[in-house]
């Protein structure tokens, strides 16, 4: 049972970065939340909501949720794709087959899935915790303290959208704004071409999870992913409590900017994640495949390298102030990714601030994900790599601990 009491505490530094963000200039920023005004997602309130929830279930304990099984869980993602191929063709209209009769199955597959979702989440919140015990990831604060801290804590359901802003002279997070979960493309794409007016460059992404108080995770999705992204989303929240998530509280709540703490935090967050959510898998779905990119190679093709040397070259237009030519380089080279089986929407200064916070991405020239790697090498388990990442205030702390 969750243990209600740590809720305010973990409030209070998770949604923090969530709810401030770093600011531009006043007047743009001020312009910016207007133009987003009306697909604003309002994460205070459903905060308030989540806490009301966690305080029922408090009460009731286990009582009313039924027993589930690993291969319950491997089902109800199973339906959850199924779910979402069958909402695309109801949204477009191409139906293959009797549309009565895929609306009835996808009705089916909703009401079965929300019957379930309660035991479902409940079994992965156990197996997580489990997991992270069984690797000696406990508590940040006591370190000897046999209890998980945070509490694992998860919410299914679909996420709100982001949007995010970076100017156009140079590769800067400069501005998020959470979304509605259900804008259509036509209306990311009015928002972005709204804000791009003003001079910034914005993009509206998916994100795969919240460090939310519980953890907010998409649920329609591929289930090593959202082991995955459990993971991920609840390092933030230990880190929270830690040197180096303090310093990224502050950076996202634009008090103390710091770039390099928080592509170590997104880093060591990435790591820890893909180990654990590795042992997961071979519980949950030992034949999954582990997330890839969004298409597949073409024979010759390494979407890896050919992004790394985009982001390269975009930096170099950059430097020289050559906006308007790396911004037609990015169109250009989107196409040619396209052609080579990876659809990206819009390849801007904005894509390659969101993802460049990930030190592990190929969108990414930061040399940080490069020095936690030899860390965790040299650590002999991912307790202690954690234990010392955790520790770090700086990048140039990370740099002379893996001299």
């Amino acid at each position: 049972m969750k243990r209600l009491w740590l809720l305010p505490a973990s409030l209070f530094f998770i949604c923090l970065p969530a709810l401030c963000g770093c600011a531009p200039s006043h007047e743009t920023d001020r312009r910016i939340e207007a133009i987003a005004r009306p697909y604003r997602f309002h994460l205070a309130a459903w905060e308030c909501r989540a806490i009301l929830r966690e305080a029922g279930e408090f009460c009731l304990g286990d009582a009313g949720i039924p027993e589930a099984s690993v291969q319950d869980v491997t089902g109800y993602f199973q339906r959850a794709r199924r779910i979402k191929e069958l909402e695309k063709l109801t949204d477009t209209g191409r139906y293959v087959g009797d549309p009565a009769a895929i609306l009835e199955e996808l009705a089916g597959l909703r009401e079965e899935n929300s019957a379930k979702r309660r035991s479902i989440i409940r079994v992965l919140e156990v197996e997580v915790g489990k997991a992270l015990r069984e690797n000696g990831i406990t508590n940040p604060l006591l370190k000897e303290a046999d209890f998980g801290f945070p509490p694992v804590a998860v919410y299914l359901g679909s996420l709100p959208r982001l949007l995010v802003v970076s100017p156009r002279e140079r590769i800067e997070r400069i501005k998020d704004v959470l979304l509605l979960p259900d804008m259509d493309e036509v209306a990311m794409e009015s928002l972005e071409a709204e804000v791009d007016r003003l001079g910034v460059s914005s993009l509206v992404v998916e994100l795969g999870g919240l460090a939310t108080y519980p953890t907010y995770i998409a649920d329609d999705g591929d289930l090593s992913y959202a082991l995955e992204t459990i993971v991920h989303e609840w390092v933030h929240q230990y880190l929270a409590f830690t040197p180096l998530g303090f310093r990224y509280v502050l950076d996202r709540a634009g008090l103390r900017r710091d770039q390099d703490i928080v592509t170590i935090n997104e880093t060591v967050a990435d790591i820890v994640a893909e180990e654990i959510s590795a042992q997961l898998c071979l519980r949950f779905c030992p034949d999954a495949v582990s997330k890839g990119g969004t298409g597949g190679d073409s024979p010759g093709f390494d979407f890896n390298r050919a992004m790394r040397e985009i982001r390269l070259t975009v930096d170099e237009y950059l430097s020289r102030g050559e906006v308007e030519a790396a911004e037609a380089f990015m169109k250009e080279k989107r196409q040619y990714l396209e052609q080579n089986g990876y659809y990206i929407r819009k390849l801007n200064q904005a894509y390659f601030a969101f993802h460049g916070t990930y030190a592990d991405s190929p969108a990414s020239v930061s040399p940080i994900g490069e020095e936690l790697s030899r860390l965790r090498q040299q650590c002999a388990s991912l307790k202690e790599f954690l234990a010392k990442a955790s520790s770090l205030g700086s990048r140039e702390a990370l740099s002379g601990m893996v001299d």
